[in-house]
């Protein structure tokens, strides 16, 4: 069977903006950081894979005078490790208050998908309690449960490099020919690409000007009958109106070009 594997943040919710960008600020006020990040300036940082690795973009010689925070690097880690500990725990807090809609049609193709037998995951940079979060607040416990979840530090190298999507085939034990990955971001969709798997793109709030070229397609949203999909780009002609449907993918991994990995 083939298997669906979502991205998380800005493909089950829009939560960089509504999520990450207020857990990240709040977390700067609450340890007496000399930094608040602008929506400008978090989209800047999102081109950095995970939430650790985008606070350590801050660790400048400037930074850590003003801040008076030690130069030495494992006492830095130490301190970085806080700061995402405590940020996470705030970004899972705004998570289950509700406050942030899922994407228009991730439930619906999900249970579609489910229903058929497809295996079902994520795979994302993002911390796994955080995902997780996402992930239940989306999806309800139930389908919930049927996710296979890949995120953090499982592997050694974060997004645009393939290796999360190389671990989710390997255990999921699935052909890279039947995945089919939905991504909102030019680095995840290259992350997918770069290990083989066909791409649906859904861009974010935050990544709609980015360059997609490569995707299999790309759409406003996987839609449902409140907002129905605009199609940005269907280069094997899918015409997947009103809405993204499951019969939709199986056509992309029937009709699309062979994707070889650059790891093979």
């Amino acid at each position: 069977m083939p298997a669906l594997v979502f991205d998380c943040d800005g493909v089950l919710a829009d939560t960089e903006r509504y999520g990450h960008l207020p857990a990240f600020n709040a977390t700067f006020e609450e340890f007496g950081l000399p930094v608040r990040w602008s929506e400008a300036e978090y989209g800047e940082k999102l081109l950095v894979g995970g939430g650790k690795e985008r606070m350590a973009t801050m660790l400048t010689p400037d930074f850590l005078a003003a801040a008076g925070l030690p130069s030495d690097p494992g006492e830095l880690a130490e301190h970085l490790a806080s700061w995402h500990r405590r940020k996470t725990e705030i970004y899972t807090g705004i998570i289950a208050g509700g406050s942030i809609p899922p994407r228009p049609g991730v439930r619906r193709i999900a249970e579609e998908a489910a229903d058929a037998g497809w295996s079902l995951a994520v795979a994302s940079t993002s911390a796994e309690v955080s995902v997780y979060s996402v992930l239940a607040h989306v999806m309800g416990d139930a389908l919930a449960g049927r996710f296979a979840v890949f995120a953090g530090d499982v592997v050694p190298h974060k997004k645009p490099a393939p290796d999360i999507y190389l671990l989710a085939v390997s255990e999921l034990g699935v052909s890279p020919d039947d995945v089919v990955v939905v991504e909102d971001s030019r680095n995840g969709m290259l992350a997918a690409l770069d290990a083989g798997l066909a791409c649906v793109v859904t861009p974010s709030s935050y990544t709609g000007g980015e360059d997609f070229t490569g995707a299999t397609l790309v759409v406003s949203s996987l839609g449902d009958r409140q907002e129905t999909t605009r199609v940005l780009d269907d280069p094997l002609g899918l015409d997947p109106t009103p809405f993204v449907r499951l019969d939709h993918l199986r056509t992309l991994l029937t009709e699309a070009a062979p994707r070889p990995s650059s790891r093979e």
